[in-house]
């Protein structure tokens, strides 16, 4: 594996975000992370987190050049961004490997657009629930963590893109606890790519989206906290409600309630939620939203 020429593939992200943007109380106005290029033209693939209604882009080169950048689009169900560098990066494109070919033990390279590496094996396959109103059949789990994993590239022994860097997760065994990286696999890319990049976005109704943050406590659905004027804080509700059922089937675990609001139609569908609160049991009827439409749309440069 030519350490090398991968490190030239990955870029550093910096970008800004207004203010006033929906997701700078949560995310910041100033985030800092990596991209890959995976074209010659200077398409750069990243963590969609980083360019969320950013802007300002800017991607930094091997060896320190700043190049101003554009962000083309975020797909809110795998979290892939892109970003087009509106001047020459100069960087090797890397090649799209087949994440589904990956099995658990096997070497993977994390390298960020620092310049700094981490030799790390897969440590697991499985599905993945995010607090965000996010869900992957299967993720990419990898150990030991890279230290800067935003939009880091996840490369097989042949170089070859398996995935992107998006978080880091603590994961137990016994009495013993180490830092792993959730990494979303590339496979998911592949059938979405050409609409990401003629439209801005995947050709299909977007999915109901309730504007609540919640996490799994023993099988429960605990709601952690709404966002403010999003569909679940119009509809009533509250931190601390457990929901457990949603349309009057019954839920077990985040995925599970992910999936039952999902299928509810596309985003508008009014979703009826059972929620225990303090004690006593009520219906909330969440009209949902499209999240797309809570963000800023970025400028070009």
């Amino acid at each position: 594996m030519d350490k090398a020429r991968i490190l030239r593939s990955v870029v550093g992200v910096r970008t800004a975000i207004p203010d006033g943007a929906f997701t700078a109380p949560a995310l910041g106005t100033l985030r800092e992370g990596s991209g890959i290029v995976i074209r010659e033209d200077g398409l750069v693939l990243t963590i969609g987190y980083l360019i969320t209604e950013a802007e300002e882009v800017w991607l930094t080169a091997t060896g320190g050049r700043v190049v101003p950048g554009h962000a083309l689009a975020y797909d809110q169900e795998t979290g892939f961004g892109l970003i087009q560098a509106l001047g020459p990066l100069d960087c090797p494109a890397l090649v799209l490997g087949d994440s589904a070919k990956v099995k658990l033990g096997d070497p993977v390279l994390a390298a960020d657009g620092h310049g700094q590496t981490t030799e790390a094996m897969i440590v697991a396959k499985q599905e993945f629930a995010g607090y965000w109103e996010y869900l992957l059949d299967e993720a990419l789990f990898t150990a030991p963590a890279h230290p800067s994993w935003g939009g880091a590239a996840f490369v097989d022994q042949n170089g070859m893109l398996l995935g992107v860097g998006s978080l880091k997760l603590e994961m137990s065994r016994g009495a013993d606890t180490s830092d792993i990286n959730m990494v979303v696999p590339i496979n998911l890319l592949r059938p979405i790519l050409d609409d990401l990049l003629t439209r801005g976005k995947v050709d299909k109704p977007p999915r109901p989206w309730l504007g609540a943050i919640t996490a799994e406590s023993n099988g429960d659905v605990v709601v952690v906290s709404v966002a403010p004027d999003g569909p679940a804080a119009k509809a009533g509700m509250k931190g601390g409600d457990i929901i457990s059922e949603v349309r009057d089937e019954e839920i077990s675990g985040l995925a599970d309630f992910y999936r039952h609001v999902w299928k509810s139609g596309a985003a508008g569908a009014e979703i009826p939620l059972r929620v225990l609160r303090e004690g006593r049991e009520t219906w909330l009827r969440v009209k949902s939203a499209d999240r797309d439409s809570f963000l800023k749309r970025p400028q070009l440069q």
